[in-house]
């Protein structure tokens, strides 16, 4: 025929490990098409032979009609000459050429294999790795590319005749699915008990169920490292894990059977919902009730909020199956802030003086991976921890950059990788305090660097001079230039980034978090910026306050509370709560530091004074984990509900205003001396920050013209003050821009800071 023809098609995106190959198999047949389709180390490509009318069906539907999980960025053709073909197949992968894909996250087990895995009928019943091309591990299990069973931790576990059978058959579900496989040749279980032979498969199974149901605790391994595990309702096992693992009063996260279990005990919005039950499966942070504390209170105490997820694997849903316990504590099995554990050896070592049993099996784990958290505030999704099921997907950006490493900062340290307009973010890897993490971090960036063919010809750090991953990139820049990024500066540039801006118009930025290197040597972390990608204002910030003892400040916010006082003039009056729980000698040695000066480092931290407010009310005097003064602060005023603010103080200087926190400190006394209630305390507090901040805005537009404020930080992780300060500022007349993409704390800094430096000559280059 006159029109017959040949093409090859060239699909680039996340176009590997969703279906893809199988789906082109498809449309091929549908449109009559003669060919075939491989993978390739930058994607998928297709030769194809048929009509032209057939061929221009093809090119554009590859992409309109891919599968749900695929995400295609480009679709390119070129002519070829026909060859008269007949049929078309599937070939094995190129292993020539770049390597540069999109590799797919893990996904939540999906309703099909749900379905065979509750059907006595079927040969994958009660199969703890039952998959296909629509869920299961993807991220965790890849060694290389292409993406194909021998380049996955699956490379161990040869196909039975019945899997391959599957595997080859263009109408099966599991049709070229990489992690295929059934009991017969499957991954298998462990469980394994001092003093006991270990037990295997279902054996394994029914033993991990009873002990958790008499009280113990687990180490669970999952997709992308261990768990520990005990029954939430027994309070005694909760304690017991509490105790063990040193975890203070922070708050642990709840794996649910089913959505149901969570309806019974908390209220759900549709996006909650939706979060809980989605193919992701992050822990969602869910609002507690008045009396569910009481219900579970070693869980989560002092925390307005409980972080609950669904079953994400089909081990999971084995484990939480009835009878038995209905839900489950399900935390990382790591250190603080260390690194999760992934190994097996290690995590028979390691974890050994925290549980009483291991539950494991032997499909390696290649890419460590925690759980996502997210919340949800006004009815739209706001990440806290941006991990499995999210990485690692790349975000677009605004602007094209040259190669670059961002390496964010030493807190909930998040990396990222990106050129031209794309940006790869890590997984959470940790606080980079310890080798542990640093070497997490170097086995992150080498795997992420292969996946997305990234080979940074620059390194972006946070400019304070003590930030390990600032010396780290310095290591190993190998002559690379590394340039620093103002920390706040970051913040703002995220949000920018997230919502698209393209950086022509400068933005209002409110930054507030706990620690932030300033320009001037002093901490940061209340401040409002004009600011774009190239560089920014400051234009006003919180008071300075001399920080007494850095972190042991930090750790015991009646340090704060007090040296708060004494910078607004208010005396320490012997019934105020920080000077109660202050020991005596101790408060003696304060008062010489504050007057000499002594170790007082000066802060504009918002984060800082939120712990002030909190011990000045009676709330939290000593932090066990970071923010909890913050959060229990936050509890308190959720409980309560809302309430006329304080008033800051709002003075003028030469380059803008300075907010006083002082006439807050004060009404707060007055309110304790008048025997206010906590609650009201707490709630009086955050509308005041949140009236501060229409203030300092509505000013700045009236100077600076600007109309769009950009909120950031991680005290905007609090949706209360969140919700106050969109909806003041909305009221206002301002657009408003939060982080839908990637968290307002620490882990969404590495993406702000690529694009101020990696587009941007403005920040100084070491």
């Amino acid at each position: 025929m006159l029109d017959h023809e040949r093409r090859r098609v060239a699909v680039r995106g996340l176009v590997q490990g969703v279906g893809f190959r199988p789906f082109v198999f498809g449309l091929a047949g549908e449109l009559g098409l003669a060919g075939s389709v491989t993978n390739t180390g930058e994607g998928v490509l297709a030769e194809v032979e048929g009509s032209r009318e057939a061929l221009d069906a093809f090119c554009r539907r590859v992409a309109e009609d891919a599968p749900p999980l695929a995400r295609v960025t480009s679709v390119e053709h070129e002519p070829l000459a026909a060859t008269g073909a007949t049929g078309f197949t599937i070939t094995a992968s190129r292993t020539d050429g770049p390597r540069a894909t999109l590799i797919p996250p893990d996904v939540a087990v999906c309703a099909d294999c749900l379905a065979e895995l509750t059907d006595p009928a079927d040969r994958r019943h009660r199969h703890p790795f039952i998959s296909c091309t629509n869920c299961g591990p993807r991220h965790t299990i890849v060694t290389g590319l292409p993406y194909d069973r021998a380049n996955t931790t699956m490379a161990g576990f040869p196909m039975c005749a019945d899997c391959a059978r599957e595997y080859t058959d263009p109408a099966d579900r599991r049709f070229h699915a990489q992690p295929v496989a059934c009991h017969g040749c499957g991954p298998r279980l462990t469980l394994t008990v001092p003093g006991h032979a270990d037990r295997r498969d279902e054996d394994a199974l029914g033993g991990a169920r009873r002990l958790l149901a008499d009280g113990a605790i687990l180490a669970v391994k999952g997709i992308g490292g261990y768990h520990l595990a005990c029954d939430a309702r027994d309070h005694g096992a909760v304690d017991l894990l509490r105790r063990r693992k040193r975890r203070g009063d922070k708050p642990f996260a709840l794996m649910a059977r089913d959505l149901a279990t969570v309806e019974a005990l908390l209220p759900l919005g549709p996006v909650e919902r939706e979060l809980l039950t989605g193919p992701v499966r992050p822990i969602v942070l869910l609002r507690r009730p008045g009396g569910f504390a009481a219900e579970l209170p070693a869980v989560a105490p002092g925390s307005p909020d409980l972080g609950v997820m669904l079953p994400y694997t089909p081990l999971h849903h084995l484990l939480l199956a009835a009878p038995g316990p209905d839900l489950l504590v399900m935390t990382s099995a790591n250190l603080s802030g260390e690194p999760i554990v992934t190994d097996d050896r290690e995590a028979l070592g390691a974890l050994a003086p925290l549980v009483d049993g291991w539950l494991g099996h032997d499909r390696p784990i290649q890419v460590p991976c925690e759980d996502s958290v997210v919340r949800v505030v006004d009815g739209e999704q706001l990440p806290l921890r941006r991990s499995r099921g999210y990485a690692p997907l790349p975000l677009p950006l605004p602007e094209p950059v040259r190669p670059v490493l961002a390496v964010g900062g030493d807190l909930k340290n998040t990396f990222a990788l990106a050129r031209d307009g794309y940006a790869w973010l890590s997984g959470h890897i940790g606080d980079m305090d310890d080798l542990a993490t640093l070497r997490a971090f170097d086995r992150a960036v080498d795997q992420l660097g292969a996946v997305s063919g990234v080979r940074p010809e620059l390194l972006v750090a946070d400019r304070h001079p003590g930030y390990r991953s600032l010396h780290h990139a310095g290591r190993t820049a190998a002559g690379r230039p590394v340039r620093r990024v103002q920390h706040h500066h970051a913040h703002i540039a995220a949000v920018m980034a997230e919502h698209g801006l393209d950086g022509g118009r400068p933005v209002l930025g409110v930054a507030f978090d706990g620690t932030g290197y300033g320009e001037d040597g002093a901490i940061w972390g209340g401040e409002v910026l004009l600011a774009d990608y190239d560089g920014f204002r400051r234009l006003a910030h919180l008071a300075y306050v001399p920080l007494p003892g850095g972190d042991a400040a930090v750790e015991r916010p009646y340090r704060t509370a007090l040296a708060q006082l004494r910078a607004a003039g208010l005396p320490w009056a012997a019934g105020l709560p920080p000077v109660q729980a202050c020991p005596g000698d101790e408060l003696r040695l304060l008062e010489r530091q504050l007057e000499r000066g002594l170790n007082c480092v000066p802060t504009s931290s918002m984060g800082r004074l939120f712990d002030a407010v909190s011990s000045l009310a009676g709330i939290c005097h000593r932090a066990g984990y970071e923010a909890q003064a913050a959060i229990e602060l936050e509890a308190a005023a959720v409980e309560f509900g809302p309430a006329a603010g304080y008033g800051f103080g709002l003075l003028a200087d030469e380059d803008g205003w300075v907010v006083e926190p002082g006439p807050v400190l004060a009404g707060v006394v007055a309110d304790l001396a008048a025997g206010a209630p906590t609650g009201l305390i707490a709630a009086r507090f955050h509308a005041a920050v949140a009236d501060a901040v229409r203030q300092v805005c509505a000013a700045a537009r009236d100077r600076h013209g600007s109309t769009t404020v950009a909120l950031s930080g991680g005290v905007f992780a609090n949706a209360l003050l969140s919700a106050a300060c969109a909806s003041g500022l909305r009221e206002d007349g301002f657009t408003v821009l939060r982080h839908r993409r990637v968290p307002p704390n620490d882990g969404g800094l590495a993406l702000g800071q690529l694009m101020v430096a990696g587009r941007s000559s403005a920040a100084r280059e070491e």
